[in-house]
């Protein structure tokens, strides 16, 4: 067993480097959303390929954070930290001297593991240092830092298209990280005891992580009309999903426990939680992409009818977390979840008629509602989470919003180009497949209200029994 004399390091000061080089690989996927077109053009691939480099990335990222339970039981913070550094670092370099879009891939998927790393670490040292009590206000100043990446990265990565290369977006990001990873490896402290002879159950691993990898190629080839194979890898993922269930109950090494779904607390806040990743990461794609095709705007343009409504999204952070501690679910969960269902109706409704500036509107409504409820679903949920279950919980929530951001990318992607009418100019065919994607997102709007009702209503929920730092 392992752990860190930590009395001189303000934890807070940790949590916020990490946070710092998790805000790093954000700011990279966001700012790779606006560069679509030109990557289309420089490498000569469709838009159904081109669209890995942002669900790749998440999927990557996913299979990572699955590790997390067993991580942070098995290796120390700082280790984790430099290895995340360590990833980011040379994913900036194979990309940036990218000469094909398979080597460009490949640097993504690699720099993936960073945020799969540094994510669910972030929350594990919150989980470790703060009061219960207190973990709205704490898990939102640190998704403070993780959130401002959206708000920059889709304006930073319209801006470099425009001004010079997507390539830049890669060679200004190495030297930041390399700080970041010598100021890391410097204060980085250990809260908790490691064992280092800690089990790793690779069978469960690889059964789950074929299974996901399994669905993501499946939607990517409904996208590209394949229904077979499309039909074929769903019966593979769901199949290879059923073995992993099965070998959950007998297993006797570290992955997480599926304890954590007989906990309702865990299960109201997990499921609105990814819908709301899903649709977040959908629309980041979507909406760019939209007011180039329809409005045909400059990538510019495209990347900044997303900042204002990612800035509120992430300087809100700290205030949507007060709000939980301090009025309990209701307050935040229903209001969030009621902004951003009615700025979905607006864009479906609406959405041609909007122009640029209205959708810059229409997202920052959706973004403030997004976010309030978001961060607060996992708070809420870990609050009243048993404390055994509490890394597992972490692990399932940082995967889950991977996967279903990789999926929400994929079919969105798949329903804004889903119509091809005779007649219609490639505008119209545009507008008319992402009022398909509006829709479904307004549906999931609804749903979401459904399960937050259920989880502020739950009864005899473990209390909290946190003492102020």
């Amino acid at each position: 067993m392992e752990a860190q004399n930590t009395r001189h390091t303000n934890p807070m000061i940790v949590v916020a480097v990490v946070a710092l080089m998790s805000f790093m690989g954000i700011l990279t996927e966001t700012s790779m959303n606006v560069t679509f077109p030109a990557l289309m053009e420089e490498f000569h691939v469709p838009l159904n390929t081109v669209q890995w480099v942002t669900a790749g990335y998440l999927l990557m990222a996913a299979l990572v954070m699955l590790t997390s339970a067993y991580m942070k039981r098995r290796f120390t913070n700082r280790q984790l930290f430099t290895a995340a550094a360590i990833l980011f670092s040379s994913g900036d370099l194979i990309c940036g001297l990218a000469t094909n879009f398979w080597v460009l891939l490949a640097g993504r998927l690699i720099q993936a593991g960073c945020v799969g790393l540094c994510t669910p670490l972030m929350v594990n040292i919150i989980l470790d240092v703060v009061p219960q009590h207190k973990l709205g206000t704490y898990i939102g100043m640190a998704n403070l830092i993780i959130l401002i990446a959206p708000a920059l990265g889709p304006t930073f990565g319209g801006a470099v298209v425009a001004f010079d290369s997507w390539r830049m977006i890669f060679w200004s990001t190495l030297p930041v990280a390399l700080v970041l990873m010598l100021l890391g490896m410097k204060v980085i402290k250990q809260y908790a005891p490691t064992d280092q002879h800690y089990a790793f159950d690779w069978a469960r691993f690889l059964l789950l992580g074929m299974a996901l990898v399994s669905l993501i190629v499946g939607l990517n080839a409904l996208g590209e009309m394949q229904l077979g194979t499309f039909v074929g890898l769903l019966i593979v993922s769901i199949g290879l999903t059923m073995l992993f269930v099965k070998r959950s109950h007998i297993a006797t090494k570290a992955l997480f426990s599926l304890q954590v779904f007989k906990q309702p607390a865990f299960l109201y806040s997990f499921l609105p939680y990814i819908m709301l990743q899903f649709a977040n990461v959908g629309i980041n794609f979507l909406l760019p992409n939209y007011v180039q095709d329809v409005f045909q705007a400059t990538s510019l343009v495209g990347g900044l009818i997303l900042l204002p409504g990612s800035l509120f999204n992430g300087f809100g952070q700290p205030l949507y977390g007060w709000l939980l501690d301090r009025f309990g679910g209701k307050v935040p969960l229903y209001t969030g979840d009621l902004l951003f269902t009615l700025a979905l109706v607006g864009l479906m409704c609406w959405g041609p008629q909007l122009g640029v500036v209205g959708i810059t509107i229409a997202y920052l409504i959706f973004a403030i509602g997004r976010s309030m409820a978001f961060g607060n679903s996992v708070a809420y949920g870990l609050k009243h989470i048993d404390k055994e279950f509490q890394n597992d919980a972490n692990a399932l929530y940082n995967t889950g919003q991977q996967v279903t951001g990789a999926i929400g990318t994929t079919v969105l992607a798949l329903l804004m180009g889903s119509v091809k009418r005779p007649g219609y100019t490639h505008a119209q065919n545009v507008s008319a497949g992402s009022q398909l994607a509006f829709i479904l997102l307004v549906i999931f709007g609804c749903v979401i209200f459904v399960f937050f009702h259920h989880l502020v209503n739950l009864k005899n929920l473990p209390e909290d029994k946190g003492v102020d730092l």
